[in-house]
């Protein structure tokens, strides 16, 4: 039998492991074998560090907010804690580039989560409002999109029926299920 020395596939991925390793030092950007054991390592120290690069950001974001609110007269977690009860949802980027660019803006905030954490059960109440007007607007809304099945898909009348418990929902034909679910 013939030997197969690989040719032109073996050449092309050896050359696409250099070119990879461009501009490493010494021998690991000459060599094919210490050339690939290198984009091994880096391939591993790319994918820890794009880890470790978003705990890095919250980190400076969360420096950035503290040293805000200590010229506001606030500690971080007595805002963090103050928005919470206030319900105002920000995540802490856009709170260090507030911090940043508009002060006068961070001022109100703190304000906000100040008066939140002098009176957290005010705040509450108004949540706990919303939240119940949410969950009824919801319920509204299904009963008015199960109530016209006319306009429903078959795959979505198929749905509904699976929920309400009708056997045989799958070979019936569209006015069939229509007529069983009213």
């Amino acid at each position: 039998m013939a030997r197969v020395k690989g040719g032109n596939v073996s050449k092309n991925r050896r050359r696409k492991v250099l070119k990879a390793a461009k501009g490493y030092f010494g021998s690991k950007h000459r060599l094919y074998k210490t050339a690939q054991e290198q984009l091994f390592h880096s391939g591993e120290y790319a994918y820890r560090d794009r880890k470790a690069n978003k705990r890095n950001f919250r980190k400076l974001w969360i420096t950035r907010i503290n040293a805000a609110c200590r010229e506001n007269d606030i500690s971080y977690s007595k805002f963090i804690n103050g928005l919470n009860i206030a319900g105002v949802t920000i995540n802490r980027k856009m709170l260090s580039e507030v911090a940043i660019a508009d002060s006068k803006a961070f001022t109100e905030l703190v304000q906000v989560a100040k008066d939140a954490l002098a009176n957290p059960t005010k705040t509450k109440k108004v949540e706990e409002t919303k939240e119940v007007k949410k969950v009824e607007a919801k319920k509204e809304e299904k009963k008015a999109e199960t109530k016209d099945y006319s306009k429903m898909t078959l795959a979505e009348l198929k749905a509904v029926a699976k929920e309400q418990g009708i056997k045989g929902y799958s070979t019936m034909k569209k006015d069939e299920l229509i007529s069983n679910l009213k």
